[in-house]
């Protein structure tokens, strides 16, 4: 698809991840639709990508219908919006479990059916869904993020192929440690030395990417990420046992463990 003169949807606009997907969008001609929690921040963007705005809170039902109809007719969809969610398991109320469920995965799974149907009576269209590497491979402190995450690749997956022949397609996004934005930046834990981290900016690249290339699933991760995503699929036993063993365990306490973090569930 080319994105020159085409009405984007970005769900999360108001994250750095967010901006960073906003430029990279209007950098390509798209007109966008930013939607977030909070107006005072969507504003500015708009004000410099030439948008308009629509707050809304994707934990909220009544928001997510709203924001459907305040968006109108939109060519692309870009699920980005997440909360952290992650942290050991037994420490969330059924409450929190909910939330969680429902702006990881709910929102972006009924914004993605009602868009699509519409797209598909126009002969075409694109969603994208922001996932994480963690919906690839699980570890310790993320149970309930990863089973998110891993929703939406699977969802986006299957939408694909039930789209096959209409115009209209999907792709999804893995991001794993971002510098400067995103979740991991907004826990202030330092990686390991030699660990290395991909920018906001090249999140707004991929997702470009998989619009105009109509590309299935891109991974924003360095490549000894990609090797342990790999691997941690291949051998899931074999990649705990490594996470374990050489403080992998620790360091995703440590950012699930930051207020940040903790304030968001």
């Amino acid at each position: 698809m080319n994105l020159q003169g085409r009405t984007v949807l970005l769900t999360g606009a108001t994250g750095g991840l967010g901006h960073a997907i906003a430029r990279a969008l209007r950098a390509r001609g798209a007109s966008l639709v930013l939607s977030g929690r909070r107006a005072e921040v969507l504003e500015p963007l708009a004000a410099e990508t030439g948008g308009r705005t629509i707050a809304a809170d994707l934990s909220a039902r009544d928001d997510v219908e709203r924001l459907v109809a305040e968006a109108g007719d939109v060519d692309v969809l870009v699920a980005n919006a997440g909360l952290p969610a992650d942290g050991p398991v037994l420490e969330y109320t059924a409450e929190q479990i909910d939330r969680a469920i429902d702006v990881n995965l709910r929102a972006p799974l009924h914004l993605g059916r009602v868009f699509a149907e519409a797209m598909v009576q126009r002969g075409g269209g694109h969603l994208v869904f922001v996932s994480s590497l963690s919906g690839k491979v699980a570890t310790a402190n993320s149970g309930l993020y990863s089973a998110t995450k891993f929703g939406l690749r699977g969802f986006a997956s299957g939408l694909r192929q039930d789209l096959k022949g209409t115009g209209v397609s999907a792709s999804c996004i893995f991001p794993s440690g971002i510098a400067d934005a995103g979740m991991f930046a907004d826990s202030g834990v330092k990686l390991p030395l030699g660990a290395g981290t991909k920018t906001p900016a090249d999140v707004g690249a991929a997702v470009v990417r998989a619009i105009e290339r109509d590309v299935a699933e891109i991974d924003v991760a360095t490549i000894g990420e990609r090797a342990w995503g790999l691997l941690g699929q291949l051998a899931p036993a074999t990649m705990a046992r490594i996470n374990h063993r050489f403080g992998g365990n620790e360091i995703a306490a440590a950012i699930s463990g930051s207020e940040a973090h903790r304030s968001k569930r």
